[in-house]
């Protein structure tokens, strides 16, 4: 048997296991939801996306859901198919491709709405550890991400 180093930390205690697990968690639950509309979780945040800021460029969806053009491309292909979205070219720059929601789009907000609630009333926090919570897994974001 081999003796543990000073410094060991066990999967338990990893906080990327934990967050890991937790997000697995998130999406089962989530996974019902969202079947009801017919919508993948990448395809939900990208409508909360558009719901939040209006049209955008793929490369600002890009971004923001931190997707590369070769996952978010055959993406808003399905959602385009599904009358979900439309995508044009910008007709200031034809290089820049635009994305919008269709009038279905717009709808599903209504009908997603109970999403995050459903979350927060399974969470077991209330309101501000729910708030604390989110600023400091943003910080966390943002320093791992440098």
């Amino acid at each position: 048997m081999t003796q543990r180093s000073q410094n060991f930390v066990s999967l338990n205690d990893h906080l990327c296991f934990s967050i890991y697990t937790t997000s697995r968690a998130i999406q089962r639950m989530y996974r019902p939801l969202l079947d009801d509309l017919n919508l993948t979780y990448p395809q939900y945040l990208t409508l909360v996306a558009l719901w939040e800021n209006g049209p955008q460029t793929v490369s600002q969806l890009g971004n923001k859901l931190d997707l590369d053009s070769g996952t978010l491309t055959p993406m808003l292909k399905r959602m385009e198919k599904a009358n979900l979205i439309v995508r044009h070219r910008d007709v200031m720059d034809e290089r820049v491709v635009l994305v919008e929601l269709t009038e279905k789009g717009r709808r599903m907000q209504a009908d997603s709405a109970i999403i995050p609630q459903t979350l927060l009333e399974k969470s077991g926090l209330d309101s501000d550890e729910w708030h604390t919570l989110n600023k400091t897994m943003k910080k966390l974001m943002v320093h791992v991400s440098e």
